[in-house]
């Protein structure tokens, strides 16, 4: 597991996939369709149980303020601080394994329990799950 440092909050667009873990995928092609460039910003999957089910959104982050609104999309802000996560290699060779690394995250200690499992796509193959620790 590594450390990794948000150093300000960042505001995303996202669209929530209709089903979880299925609409995943729809979730982010909607997302690239809908918002002007998406396919060379960073994307971001956020997730966590809510009401009983787990929601996630597709994301990327705000280019200029009011982006958001001119697009009419939802928003939501990834939260600054310290987060615990571990690379994912290749990710889509065996994609169950970010629910296995998700898993074995939220067994450490002093996580944001508000917080949510983010899932940072920092190139086209990897990805880096991780959650918030408490400030």
């Amino acid at each position: 597991m590594e450390i990794t440092r948000v150093p300000h909050d960042i505001k995303l667009l996202f669209l929530q996939a209709k089903t979880f873990p299925e609409g995943i995928m729809a979730a982010f092609n909607n997302l690239r369709a809908k918002i002007p460039g998406a396919e060379v910003r960073t994307c971001y999957g956020i997730s966590r149980p809510e009401k009983g089910k787990i929601i996630y959104r597709a994301g990327v982050e705000e280019l200029y303020p009011g982006e958001a609104e001119i697009l009419h999309c939802e928003t939501m802000v990834l939260k600054k601080g310290v987060y615990v996560g571990e690379v994912i290699p290749n990710f889509m060779k065996d994609p169950g394994e970010v629910g296995h690394t998700f898993q074995k995250l939220l067994k450490e200690e002093g996580l944001d329990k508000n917080g949510y499992c983010v899932e940072w796509y920092f190139n086209e193959t990897d990805v880096k799950c991780m959650i918030r620790k408490l400030d």
